[in-house]
């Protein structure tokens, strides 16, 4: 049987519905005033002088998309009430106080699910970090992680922690790595700037100014057992994070998210004249715990921005902006694999990274077996370039083939392989036209449960919607198109939906046993 890239319950459910005339316009005042230095928790380290004031004058309030928020949910084939919960930015407990459920695990399609009250109240308007300050975007790979590092005074010159390596196989070895490595590799991984990593170490637990923090805090600087089981380590820490802010980011521009809920339970909508990256930072620190008013202090300007100001100075100097134009048009790629020859779709929309990221990404098998019957096996079949391009990045099982020809992938246009084995994985730097080789399917680099390749697309380091019917109108792409086969996902389900070419439809399903997912090149 084939399997793809690990697959869970959907995270994100996205359903269309009016919102309530009462409460369509954005307050004109902040929720609370800016907040001073005092305000800073006192297990943050300052170094250099709070900002009175914002340093320059940040991102444009886009127009503010109408948001739709439903009282009910109606429940689809995949659905949980954690899912459910995440879409609509509220906890469990909260849907389980709303509704009388005799099974909460068991859930029936077409069942209605009540949700909690549309809240009165805004997130505060203060803009932390531009787009491309969350985002690894035109200018991230500048900044010299290793410099930086080397500079601070605190526990992160001297911290280490140990990485699992998947090869061809699916086995794992681990390797110890250094602070400079990891946060080098999670921002890649998740092609996340590696500012803002390194700024949440510092507001969270003192890592860069602090050489001997707390015990805890060396195992946790980030994230409790509670709120992310079993992530002890600086690895599994910044993953963490950096998979919570795409998800923040991403689920607000492509997947509806409409609402924060905080620990106490206060859900609060989210401010449309935020850019998606504040939303993001907002949305990550109200996880955890954080009591309300310690969330509100954190999300102006005496917070995280003052941390992140008095490292790497005024975020919105040389932002790209929009880091997405609106209406992108993708430009002509081919199928990934030979003419010819025989694959299986595997996976509809799903993340690029991690599943807080875009769904930027589809899954395709080769249809070959293994003879010993491993579901894990470098295949014989040959992947291939989607377009002409300069590879920019390649090992560990990745491949990132850059369209622009700069050989960095934080620009422009990128195509990201993952499970490419290295027996024949085309190297860094070299140049190709469509059609050329450049590796084969295997269990390497990510995590896989059989041989397959995990393929996805990013425009200025930002993952990409494979399908964009659920995003907001200001953020509007093409639908990933390889050959003459588009990409049409089903709203809400991950890794499911069809590709179509004229009349012709093709299923994602796992499995050899149907005929609904076969295509060839």
């Amino acid at each position: 049987m084939l399997t793809a890239c690990v697959r869970e319950q959907p995270n994100i459910i996205i359903i269309t519905a009016t919102f309530p005339p009462n409460i369509a316009q954005a307050p004109t005042q902040p929720l609370i005033v800016a907040s001073t230095a005092t305000n800073i928790p006192q297990s943050t380290p300052i170094l250099s002088p709070v900002p009175q004031q914002p340093l320059s004058n940040p991102t444009p309030n886009a127009t503010p998309p109408p948001l739709d928020i439903p009282s009910t949910h109606i429940v689809q084939s995949g659905d949980t009430l954690s899912g459910i919960a995440v879409t609509y930015g509220v906890s469990v407990d909260a849907i389980l106080a709303v509704n009388e459920l005799l099974n909460p695990n068991v859930l029936s399609v077409g069942q209605s699910i009540n949700l909690p009250d549309v809240p009165q109240q805004y997130t505060p308007n203060f803009k932390i970090i531009p787009d491309s300050r969350l985002v690894r975007a035109p200018n991230s790979r500048n900044f010299d992680v290793a410099q930086f590092i080397a500079n601070q005074t605190g526990y992160i010159t001297q911290a280490t922690d140990e990485v699992t390596i998947r090869i061809a196989n699916g086995a794992g070895f681990p390797r110890q790595e250094t602070a400079t490595q990891i946060v080098e590799r999670v921002a890649i991984e998740y092609s996340v700037d590696a500012r803002i990593l390194l700024a949440m170490l510092e507001f969270r637990a003192g890592w860069l100014s602090n050489p001997n923090p707390r015990e805890d805090l060396l195992i946790r600087p980030l994230v409790s057992e509670a709120t992310a089981p079993n992530s002890e380590g600086l690895y599994k820490q910044l993953s963490w994070l950096a998979n919570e802010l795409n998800r923040g980011y991403y689920a607000y521009k492509y997947r509806g998210l409409s609402t924060i809920t905080l620990a106490d339970e206060t859900r609060l909508l989210i401010n449309p004249e935020l850019n998606p990256a504040t939303i993001a930072v907002q949305y990550v620190l109200g996880l955890d715990g954080t009591p309300q008013q310690t969330w509100l202090l954190e999300s102006q300007i005496g917070g995280l921005y003052a941390i992140y100001a008095s490292y790497f100075g005024d975020p919105f100097i040389d932002a790209v902006e929009p880091l997405v134009p609106n209406n992108l048009q993708q430009p002509q790629l081919q199928l990934p694999f030979e003419a010819g020859v025989e694959w299986r779709y595997t996976g509809g929309p799903h993340g690029g990274w991690g599943n807080g990221s875009a769904w930027a990404s589809l899954d395709f098998a080769p249809s070959e077996q293994a003879l010993n019957g491993s579901l894990c096996f470098t295949a014989n079949t040959w992947l291939t370039a989607v377009a002409p391009g300069v590879i920019a990045r390649s090992g560990e099982g990745t491949v990132v083939l850059d369209l622009d020809g700069d050989g960095d992938e934080s620009t422009g246009w990128s195509i990201h392989y993952l499970h490419i084995a290295d027996d024949g994985i085309v190297q860094e730097g070299i140049r190709l036209n469509t059609g050329d080789r450049i590796g084969r399917p295997s269990c390497a680099g990510g995590f896989s449960t059989a041989t397959h390749v995990h393929i996805g697309r990013r425009f200025n380091g930002e993952w990409l919607p494979a399908d964009c019917q659920a995003c907001l109108p200001n953020y509007q792409v093409s639908p990933f198109v390889l050959g003459n086969w588009t990409t049409i996902g089903i709203e809400g389900q991950y890794y499911q939906g069809f590709l179509f070419n004229g009349t012709t439809q093709i299923q994602a399903e796992q499995g050899r046993q149907t005929t609904i997912n076969i295509i060839s090149g």
